[in-house]
């Protein structure tokens, strides 16, 4: 008899039955308001009519189509959607499954078209977990250790956490610069280096906003330099901040841009965008793969941007980002072990800290788990693991924003409340 792996962990005991926009139905008759998304994926919230029409119909059609073999409509129009979304000179888009699949076409592009071997990740980054993915992500240790030797030619400079570090931004952002700038004068010249990774929001590494100065530092070197810029928008595009994509809180435009997660509402499908005269430069046969732009998923993306546009979805998550972040600023000013609030749009986070300081997992745990008993699903994140990280749907609405900070507020005198009480019986 088969089981699932035991190394798979779920962060919930929830067996779903089925799910409805920002709410998730168990097996146990309960209702659950989802702000996990799926790890930001379902962008559209669960099962969105529209959505799930455009995949039926699509299903009734063809299911797959291999794109290097015979060519299909949905993919076409999902070209043409994008199109109308990426960024100016970005209009060249190779498909493929998953952020990770599509984080590896982005390093082969950037080390082809440059003909330089080393990639420069940023501290606290999330990119993926297969090998060359995983060897850019310092976001833990878990992601990267146990299998090694992982990809070489890649070096870390700090990102610029001003939290952590206990400076101010600005000083955090010319520390980084600085410690960038020393990197490639010591570790990798700029005549070595392919390219720059970066999230313009680090998602597993604790839902930081990459600030826009350190961006476009990182863009005029890009420039100067010969480096190829890549902006991973796994988790930050597709309105998740409150613009379409992240790195539009910014001056900047990258050399190339990686989206997947909340571009089809829950289906596979993840893609790479540069200028056509840098894909030109990647090699014959470098890219393609069995899956990649699956037609249903194609369909269900054309679908999923059609709704974002339709009905306002990021203006919405700007909006409901706002009513958000104000209310998690009136849990810290109360809240002494809420050490920081963070992040843009619907992408934002709590960090927990012990009163000394010092990151608190144990809290972090505790608030996740005692929101399931209030019917709020939540997940943790960060080095440490004492962030958790607040992700509703695009379509969700004010009442439940309210009624999530609710949870969550209960849920906090919970943890809070039980920790005081196994210290005393200590």
């Amino acid at each position: 008899m088969a089981a699932l792996s035991p190394i798979l962990k779920q962060a919930t005991p929830v067996l779903v039955d089925h799910a409805s926009g920002s709410w998730i139905y168990g097996m146990d008759g309960q209702r659950y308001l989802d702000f996990t998304t799926g790890i930001g994926v379902t962008s559209t919230g669960h099962c969105h009519p529209r959505v799930v029409e455009a995949a039926r119909a699509q299903v009734g059609q063809v299911i797959h189509a291999q794109y290097t073999t015979v060519m299909h409509k949905p993919l076409l129009a999902l070209t043409h959607a994008l199109g109308e979304v990426l960024p100016e000179g970005l209009d060249s888009v190779f498909y493929a499954n998953s952020g990770s699949e599509a984080v590896e076409a982005s390093l082969r592009l950037a080390r082809m078209a440059t003909a330089r071997p080393n990639i420069i990740a940023f501290h606290g980054g999330f990119h993926g977990r297969t090998v060359g993915a995983a060897s850019l992500t310092s976001a833990g240790t878990k992601f990267r250790s146990g299998f090694s030797p992982l990809m070489g030619g890649v070096h870390f400079a700090p990102f610029p956490n001003a939290f952590r570090f206990g400076w101010d931004l600005e000083t955090a952002i010319d520390f980084a610069l600085t410690e960038l700038d020393y990197l490639m004068q010591t570790l990798s010249s700029p005549q070595d280096t392919a390219a720059f990774i970066i999230e313009p929001v680090l998602g597993d590494g604790g839902y930081l906003p990459t600030p826009p100065r350190f961006l476009e530092g990182l863009r005029d070197r890009a420039t100067d330099m010969g480096i190829i810029l890549i902006l991973d928008e796994v988790q930050a595009g597709v309105g998740r901040t409150g613009r379409f994509w992240g790195h539009q809180h910014s001056t900047i435009t990258p050399d190339v841009l990686i989206t997947a997660k909340g571009l089809a509402s829950g289906f596979p499908i993840s893609a790479i965008a540069a200028s056509n005269e840098l894909m030109e430069l990647a090699w014959p046969g470098s890219q393609g793969g069995t899956y990649g732009g699956n037609a249903v998923a194609a369909a269900a993306a054309v679908a999923t941007l059609q709704v974002v546009k339709d009905e306002g979805l990021v203006e919405n998550s700007r909006l409901r980002g706002d009513q958000l972040r104000q209310s998690l600023d009136e849990l810290q000013a109360t809240q002494p072990l809420v050490g920081d609030v963070r992040g843009l749009g619907l992408m934002q986070a709590v960090e927990f800290v012990t009163p000394s300081g010092e990151p608190n997992p144990v809290l972090a745990t505790a608030v996740q788990q005692a929101a399931i008993e209030e019917g709020l699903l939540l997940l943790t994140c960060g080095p440490a693991g004492n962030v958790v990280r607040i992700v509703p749907p695009l379509t969700v609405s004010a009442d439940e924003i309210d009624s999530g900070v609710g949870r969550l507020t209960a849920s906090l005198h919970t943890a809070m409340a039980q920790s005081a009480a196994v210290t005393v019986a200590r």
